[in-house]
């Protein structure tokens, strides 16, 4: 993943967001935990609306999201957070490099923001990538919601993690991987 984010990091290009401010944060959520619950659902978005009084929010939403915030009749939102349609990804690619933090539920974003060093807060209780959180910018918040705004408004204030790309995640895996099987082919 990391080898592809490098080779197209240059290809990133701004998307069209009407009223789109310099500074913002990013948000995608779309995991059961977070949006199948009608109580949790309602509480993020009351937390996401509360720090979008202080800073403009961006959040591209996935269709699974969609349709349960329409199924809880959920849609009411302030006006400095934008939900959008979700975006490709060399658009999804520059709002994390030019995000203030990044609010996920997704594996690969933190991942992502880990190697652009941009800081993210994951909304799950675990991660199958640990060394986003013990290296990276990750913070794991799980469903705490006033912890999201905590951090959030930490993070604003300067006091962000302050974390480290991860050794070998250098863009060259898959070259790496090529050397090593071209190694053990015989030759014919």
């Amino acid at each position: 993943m990391i080898d592809t984010l490098v080779k197209l990091l240059g290809k990133a290009r701004e998307p069209m967001i009407p009223g789109r401010q310099e500074k913002f944060v990013l948000v995608t959520l779309h995991r059961p935990s977070n949006v199948d619950d009608p109580v949790m659902l309602g509480q993020l978005l009351a937390t996401l609306n509360r720090i979008s009084e202080s800073i403009q929010v961006v959040f591209p939403i996935h269709p699974r999201t969609r349709r349960r915030l329409e199924q809880y009749n959920l849609a009411a939102v302030g006006s400095n957070l934008l939900l959008t349609d979700p975006f490709g990804y060399l658009e999804f690619l520059w709002l994390q490099q030019h995000a203030s933090v990044v609010v996920t539920d997704s594996g690969g974003i933190q991942e992502e923001t880990t190697y652009l060093q941009i800081p993210c807060l994951t909304m799950r209780e675990n991660t199958e990538r640990p060394v986003t959180v013990e290296i990276g910018t990750n913070i794991l918040v799980g469903g705490d919601t006033a912890r999201l705004s905590q951090e959030v408004e930490s993070i604003l204030e300067g006091r962000a993690k302050k974390g480290a790309i991860p050794p070998l995640w250098d863009g060259k895996a898959g070259l790496r991987i090529a050397r090593i099987l071209d190694g053990l082919l015989p030759l014919q």
